[in-house]
């Protein structure tokens, strides 16, 4: 089990973590949201001991990382894919890394075999392509067999398959009670991959909790599909809806309910012929809950004339 607990760090006058207080159990699948700059890459090189957290503490099974005698055997993780030197060949880098734990030698032919790079093992990782990069990370954070596992955006440079793949390995490894913690800025991906999601936004703790259970408590949309379909936009309108038109007979309602668009279609005469509740993404539930927290936002571009 991970435990961050009341983890503060600042760099210089910068404070990116702010009393950021959570657990990630095992079992699960539990991915870890934030906009850029929110403190995902700070929390995780805090847990992993690369960096020293200025209050608080982040533990690893109730130990911090430099308290574990073979840190491999309880803790795997992939950071950053690339920070691998690249004259080594993959198998001889997994071979190092297996040698500072105290790993037998036959379990990098295991981890290359699972990620699916034996045929590649004795290639210079220099001239890995993203994809395969992210797969040695992986066989590299499989290395020690640990029961808690830590990915930064490990579905970069993947195929389709090899994003399933990874869905379905992120699943096994959850099924036999390991901790799986992901941090992701795909929200499609996390919808489908996780189990519980933890929204943190300029250092601090926003929400936690199940795919379901976020977006149950979020404003959806309804469609509704009807006998004078323009009758019905001006009626919506006019009580404060914002409408948008799908085609000739469809609209997406939001700022109602299905029963509220329902009840004043028949005040009105109007013929309903589909009228279906359209539950909120997670992605715009995090938008929504990360609106106040994202440090770089868009604006519009105006028309330049002459």
């Amino acid at each position: 089990m991970l435990k961050i607990d009341h983890l503060t760090k600042r760099y210089d006058g910068t404070l990116a973590l702010d009393d950021l207080d959570f657990e990630v159990k095992p079992g699960v699948v539990t991915g870890f949201l934030g906009p850029n700059g929110s403190g995902k890459s700070t929390t995780m090189r805090l847990i992993l001991g690369l960096d020293r957290p200025t209050k608080g503490s982040a533990t690893i099974n109730g130990k911090t990382y430099h308290e574990l005698k073979a840190p491999l055997r309880e803790v795997g993780a992939l950071l950053d894919a690339k920070a691998i030197h690249p004259g080594r060949t993959a198998r001889n880098h997994l071979l190092a890394l297996a040698a500072s734990n105290q790993i037998k030698k036959s379990r990098v032919d295991e981890v290359l075999e699972f990620a699916g790079i034996e045929s590649v093992a004795n290639k210079k990782v220099g001239g890995f392509s993203l994809g395969m990069s992210q797969r040695l990370g992986i066989a590299g954070a499989l290395l020690g067999d640990p029961e808690v596992l830590l990915f930064d955006e490990p579905v970069n440079g993947l195929d389709p398959e090899g994003i399933r793949w990874i869905r379905e390995f992120f699943r096994s490894l959850a099924n036999e009670g390991r901790t799986v913690f992901v941090s992701s800025h795909l929200m499609s991906e996390m919808a489908v991959s996780a189990d519980q999601i933890i929204v943190i936004g300029r250092g601090k703790f926003i929400t936690q909790g199940s795919v379901d259970d976020l977006t149950a408590t979020a404003h959806g949309t309804v469609f509704v599909r009807a006998s004078d379909i323009h009758k019905l936009r001006s009626l919506l309108t006019a009580s404060g809806a914002e409408v948008h038109e799908i085609n000739d007979q469809g609209l997406t309602v939001g700022g109602l309910t299905s029963d509220q668009v329902g009840g004043l279609a028949f005040k009105e005469g109007i013929t309903i012929l589909e009228l279906t509740p359209q539950r909120a993404s997670l992605e715009e539930v995090f938008m929504d809950l990360t609106a106040d927290s994202v440090e770089y936002g868009g604006g519009t571009i105006g028309v330049a004339h002459d």
